[in-house]
């Protein structure tokens, strides 16, 4: 693998902040690559099975991590003092989570947002949250990753492939070297807020392809509504200045695909067991991580509503979700709609 940066991996300072699936994915993947990475977990138990085990038993069960990686509970000590800082909390904790370290991180550090969500009530992406919550990191340090990435198949070494987005090109490639192995190959964009918006609309209909095959509709009908999913992640996306390529690639068609498909998919699972006849709540209730996608659903209604973009597929999830329409309902609903022609001019 060709590498056209000098990256010091004895003298680059990483902490990540989350270890669910996807943050311990992350530091173990980074952890292997060679550098010291420091580990915030939130509970307890996990840090004591990872420092004794070299484990996440509850998150990310039968793998063995790096001894490279250092857990801790204490949030400031992982965010203070770093060259990179990635944040991988559930998109409904990212404010709370990273308002504890304003003034902590250094406004040199480079933070990197792997979270996919919109934030209910402001509407914001996750890099819009940073902005908000860290005043003291300028635009140019804000950056984001996103793809077709489950967790256990990166902790498995399968080839993975993912787009990073800064603002800044530099900051961009700085990641994109720090993460790029002979199996985790990464590209890079300006296009934050596509990037985004593909990474957290797509859970949403995730949610739907898993109802479709819990209801046993058929591989026709999983097709049609990844290709109309697209459409009405690439209208959002225009709406709100995004570059339509973007969501032709990894962070648009590549992870809708894999999320609306795969059986690693938490959302996917969510859709499914609705679809099967099973209430929300009872689902959440057993599950120990979370699905985005149901905390998106409310988000993409009242942003979709409230700047005027149609989203039928989006909204009638959050219907499903929130205002109890059978899921039988809102098919008929989205296949009697008016006709028209199928590309937006």
């Amino acid at each position: 693998m060709k590498n056209n940066m000098d990256i010091d991996i004895d003298s680059i300072k990483i902490g990540v902040v989350g270890a669910g699936s996807w943050g311990t994915a992350i530091a173990n993947h980074l952890g292997l690559k060679g550098f010291k990475v420091d580990l915030w977990v939130f509970e307890k138990e996990v840090k004591d099975q990872i420092e004794k085990y070299r484990e996440n038993k509850i998150f990310l069960p039968g793998f063995t991590l790096s001894s490279n990686i250092f857990p801790s509970n204490d949030l400031s000590s992982v965010a203070s003092d770093k060259d990179l800082l990635i944040i991988v909390v559930p998109s409904h904790l990212m404010r709370e989570t990273v308002s504890r370290i304003t003034g902590i991180v250094s406004k040199n550090t480079i933070i990197l947002s792997a979270s996919k969500g919109i934030e209910n009530k402001t509407h914001l992406t996750m890099s819009g949250v940073l902005k908000e919550a860290l005043p003291e990191i300028s635009d140019d340090k804000i950056a984001v990753i996103s793809g077709p990435s489950f967790a256990k198949e990166v902790a498995n070494k399968v080839p993975t492939l993912v787009t990073v987005a800064s603002k800044d090109k530099n900051v961009a490639e700085f990641v994109q070297h720090v993460f790029s192995t002979l199996y985790f190959r990464v590209y890079t964009t300006d296009d934050l807020i596509g990037v985004e918006l593909g990474g957290s609309v797509k859970n949403v209909i995730a949610i739907a392809a898993g109802i479709i095959d819990g209801l046993c509709f058929g591989l026709n009908t999983r097709a049609a509504l990844i290709t109309r999913g697209l459409t009405e992640i690439r209208r959002l996306g225009l709406k709100m200045g995004a570059n339509a390529n973007t969501f032709a690639g990894l962070a648009g068609i590549g992870d809708l695909i894999l999320t609306c498909t795969g059986d690693l998919s938490r959302n996917h699972t969510v859709g499914k067991k609705i679809g099967e006849g099973k209430k929300l709540n009872e689902i959440l209730s057993e599950m120990r991580m979370v699905a985005e996608g149901v905390k998106t659903a409310k988000s993409i209604y009242n942003l979709s509503r409230k700047i005027g973009v149609e989203m039928p597929i989006c909204q009638e999830i959050y219907h499903i979700l929130y205002n109890d329409v059978s899921p039988e309902e809102a098919a008929r609903r989205l296949m009697s709609r008016d006709l028209k022609r199928e590309i937006d001019e």
